[in-house]
This record gives C-alpha cells, sequence and structure tokens, in this order.
C-alpha cells in the first residue's frame, strides 16, 4: 500500500472494489452462459486470489489505524449497518453456499455443521471485541475528572489515557485474528466443499 494511513487505505480499497465488481460479472456471466468446470474454476480461484488480497490490504491498513479499519469507514452507510469486526461475519457465505446448492444433503451436513462451528468461533471473537470495549471503557471511567489545574491531576489523567491507549494497541493483533480466521474460512474450507 502506497502512503500511510487512511486515505491510502480507501484509494486502494476503491481499486480492489472495481475489480471485485468486474470479476463479480464476469462470474455471473459464466454461470448464466453454463461454462465449463474449468473455467469456473479459474473464476473462482481469482476470487479467492482477490479476496486475499483485501485481507492483505486491511493487515496493512489495521497496523496504520485499527480504528479506521474497525469502523469501516470506506464502507457505505447501509453497509457498514452489516459489519461485524472490521468486515463481514464468515458464517454468512455458508448462507449463500446452501441456498445455491442442489439437494446434495450429505454436503449441506457438511457445511451446516462447519456453519455451526464458525458461529462459535464468530460468538468467541465477539465477546473478545466486548471485554475489550469495556476494558478500555473501564480504564477510561476511573479516573475522577479534574476540575482543578493541578500537576497531580493532569498527570493522573495522562496515565488513565496511556493505559486506555495501550488497550487500543491490543485491537491491532485483535483485527488480524479476526482476519485470519475469514481468510481461514474462505480459504482453506470453502473450496473443500
Amino acid at each position: 500500500m502506497n502512503g500511510n494511513g487512511a486515505m491510502a487505505f480507501d484509494v486502494e480499497y476503491a481499486r480492489w472494489l472495481e475489480e471485485h465488481n468486474r470479476q463479480t460479472n464476469e462470474l455471473r456471466t459464466a454461470i448464466n452462459s453454463h461454462a465449463g468446470d474449468i473455467e469456473l474454476r479459474t473464476i473462482v480461484d481469482n476470487f479467492v486470489t482477490q479476496f486475499n488480497d483485501i485481507f492483505r490490504l486491511k493487515a496493512i491498513a489495521a497496523k496504520a489505524d485499527s480504528c479506521q479499519i474497525l469502523s469501516g469507514m470506506w464502507k457505505t452507510p447501509a453497509e457498514r449497518c452489516f459489519m461485524w469486526i472490521g468486515g463481514f461475519r464468515p458464517s454468512e457465505l455458508f448462507k449463500l453456499l446452501l441456498s445455491q446448492l442442489e439437494p446434495l444433503v450429505e454436503q449441506q451436513m457438511d457445511i451446516y455443521s462447519f456453519q455451526q462451528s464458525c458461529q462459535q468461533a464468530e460468538e468467541a471473537l465477539s465477546q473478545g471485541m466486548d471485554a475489550l470495549q469495556q476494558s478500555v471503557s473501564e480504564t477510561l471511567a476511573n479516573g475522577s475528572p479534574s476540575s482543578s489545574g493541578s500537576p497531580g491531576n493532569v498527570a493522573n489523567n495522562m496515565g488513565q489515557i496511556t493505559m486506555a491507549m495501550g488497550k487500543l494497541g491490543t485491537l491491532e493483533g485483535f483485527l488480524l485474528q479476526v482476519r485470519s480466521f475469514s481468510g481461514l474460512i474462505l480459504f482453506s474450507q470453502l473450496p473443500s466443499f
């Protein structure tokens, strides 16, 4: 990623989104024209590679500004309503996949089982995010507001802010953990179904 910060990510994301839309149209056209398995496999492989690119971009951006990735400011307001910890819920992929499968009972059961495991992992990550937010909130709330400008109160407030910022520093690691989880679902499990 060229440059640093939110603006660089926004530019890279716009490029990624343009390519994603192009590939989505290519896939739709191939499906509607009943393309062969080899052609479809090539298109799907390109999709997987492209999603790996966005995960890589998010990892780089999280190092520069984890709050920007967590907030999803590069998305539209409607898309942000459905965001989960800096991206999408991997279990949502299973809903799409199951709706497109023909009645293949064994494959559907395998996917359903994997979806359940995925949702449990998402819940654990959501609880971890809640705990991190609670911890930062408590750190900031535990100090008494200073009405006087005495050096002791200023030092105390600075200490609290430093502690809260330290806890926010763990946010980058948390976002990388979510990214790894999403990547694992997308790249290693879906092709086997």
